[in-house]
């Protein structure tokens, strides 16, 4: 039986859909009604993957109707925009870029995500939510300091007083909704017992990294971003970088990296080994956020608190 592969260019009022494997292609609306009228189009035809790209707002109800219904695959936009490039393909619309979504699945032998659960998708609006929440109290602070009228001051410091609760607010839903699930209940124990590790962060991890636990040493640092690419081309060697990967969690990690260099005695070890080998701060503080959530990751693998190492005598 032939396996389709199916490319999904998805747009605020439509999805753009193109078959590979006979070249069909089809608009439906993005809506209720028009996943269902795509559901009904594939049929009962064995879909091997449909792939589409992340677009903001408009590719969740999408994503949520299909997910654990059909194998999804979500791609980067800027790896599906280079791959059209590498196949000499300049133009740039809906219907086009439906169609090199499907030529890249096979042709990248791309892998089905896990189902994302509903509970997941929440967790994320509500720390997408609270991002925006930070940003704007961390404006508000910095506008305060420099105002001098009365009344601005005054307005300012009410607005960040009503952050402060929905800051809260938010906090508590979060704690609420990982509670009520036990063994993500249990993984924010084990985050929670590394010294640099508090809460808030441990539910960041758990939310932009759910597959902590069952990911191998690289890959713990590869999906944050934290695993530096080699620059080389002959005789010349660059500098080596670090790019890619989900910005949350590397935000996320940066600040219990400072702290962790402190009070955590395995990591303060290893930052000032890597400072006196004459490595930059910021480098060795990269290396501390990619040994930090390797080490969470090791321990949620093995379901296990973390404890002091002791000293052999």
């Amino acid at each position: 039986m032939t396996e389709f592969t199916i490319g999904v260019d998805i747009s605020k009022s439509h999805l753009d859909v193109f078959r590979m494997e006979d070249e069909a292609a089809r608009r439906f609306e993005n809506s209720a009604a028009g996943f269902r009228a795509l559901v009904k189009w594939l049929g009962k035809s064995a879909v091997a993957r449909i792939v589409f790209e992340p677009t903001g707002p408009y590719h969740r109800a999408f994503e949520t109707a299909l997910s654990g219904k059909y194998p999804l695959v979500k791609v980067n936009p800027l790896q599906a925009r280079r791959f059209a490039e590498a196949c000499g393909t300049r133009a740039k619309t809906d219907a086009v870029d439906a169609r090199m979504l499907a030529r890249m699945g096979p042709a990248l032998a791309l892998e089905p995500d896990e189902p994302v659960s509903e509970k997941l998708n929440e967790l994320r609006d509500l720390q997408v939510a609270r991002a925006g929440l930070i940003k704007e109290r961390t404006r508000l602070h910095n506008r305060g300091h420099v105002q001098t009228n009365p009344v601005l001051k005054r307005q300012t410091k009410a607005r960040l007083a009503l952050l402060e609760r929905q800051i809260a607010e938010l906090d508590a839903e979060i704690a609420r909704q990982i509670a009520e699930d036990q063994p993500t209940a249990r993984k924010r124990e084990i985050l929670c017992s590394i010294p640099g590790l508090g809460p808030v962060t441990a539910a960041l991890i758990l939310t932009f990294l759910p597959e902590i636990g069952t990911l191998d040493r690289k890959q713990a640092g590869s999906l944050a971003g934290l695993v530096p690419h080699s620059r080389e081309s002959g005789q010349w060697k660059g500098k080596s970088f670090i790019s890619g990967g989900r910005k949350p969690l590397r935000d996320a990690l940066y600040m219990p990296a400072l702290v962790a260099m402190r009070f955590n005695p395995d990591l303060k070890t290893k930052y000032t080994a890597l400072r006196q080998a004459g490595k930059p701060a910021k480098v060795a503080i990269i290396a501390i956020m990619r040994k930090l959530l390797e080490t969470a990751n090791a321990l949620v693998k093995g379901d296990r608190n973390w404890v002091k190492k002791t000293s052999c005598s």
